[in-house]
């Protein structure tokens, strides 16, 4: 029982990771697209969930597990109407883990289509949801954040954003990079330049963050 935990965690946070950093290239892409290294967001916006669910479908048990790959192939299909509406299904029928990944992969799907006002609801209602995994609801909040980073409130999503960029868990650096655009779109370029230098010189940071963060002081001057 244990080892299928793991296993769907493991699932969990790769399927999230993949849309957190699409969804971030998308954003970059559109803000500073001759900016940014095409190659590296060709290779970003081309993974898809359905190419992994592919690589690891034999290790997927059960009713829920069949109903989320069904979900997730529509998203390869091209077909993201279909791929919301399924996803609803999974997260209203499924336990914890596969309904907290569908609302997940639902909102990610919304935002895409230009929905922000349903994509940011979800990322709430996970982020409250206290049956969810800690480190999965604070990456909604993450997802919520850079989902309202051009249209939020700079200050009340720097606030939802503290608690991350202040702890030791998975998603700090990605809420300091955040915290530190949401400076820049405050007009505090003064805190904006700190945080970016703050990151560029933590060695711990990952390094295509560090290559992203040098780019927004280039673009400061």
């Amino acid at each position: 029982m244990a080892d299928e935990e793991d296993q769907l965690e493991q699932q969990l946070f790769r399927e999230v990771d993949e849309d957190l950093r699409r969804e971030r290239y998308m954003k970059l892409w559109k803000a500073y697209g001759r900016y940014v290294v095409g190659a590296a967001a060709t290779v970003v916006l081309a993974t898809s969930g359905w190419v992994w669910w592919q690589k690891h479908q034999s290790s997927v048990r059960g009713e829920e597990g069949e109903r989320y790959a069904a979900a997730a192939a529509l998203v390869g299909k091209g077909d993201p109407s279909a791929a919301i509406k399924a996803f609803s299904g999974v997260a209203s029928q499924s336990s914890a883990g596969y309904a907290t990944l569908a609302k997940l992969r639902e909102a990610a799907l919304r935002a895409g289509k230009g929905d922000i006002k349903g994509a940011a609801a979800l990322y709430e209602a996970v982020a409250g949801d206290t049956s969810a995994n800690r480190n999965l609801r604070d990456l909604a909040r993450l997802l919520g954040a850079l989902t309202l980073l051009d249209t939020g409130d700079p200050a009340k999503l720097t606030a939802s954003l503290a608690p991350l960029a202040k702890s030791d868990g998975p998603w700090r650096y990605a809420a300091l990079e955040l915290t530190g655009l949401l400076a820049e779109r405050a007009g505090d370029i003064k805190r904006a330049r700190a945080i970016y230098t703050r990151l560029i010189d933590d060695a711990a940071a990952p390094s295509t963050l560090r290559a992203r963060v040098r780019v927004y002081l280039e673009l400061l001057g």
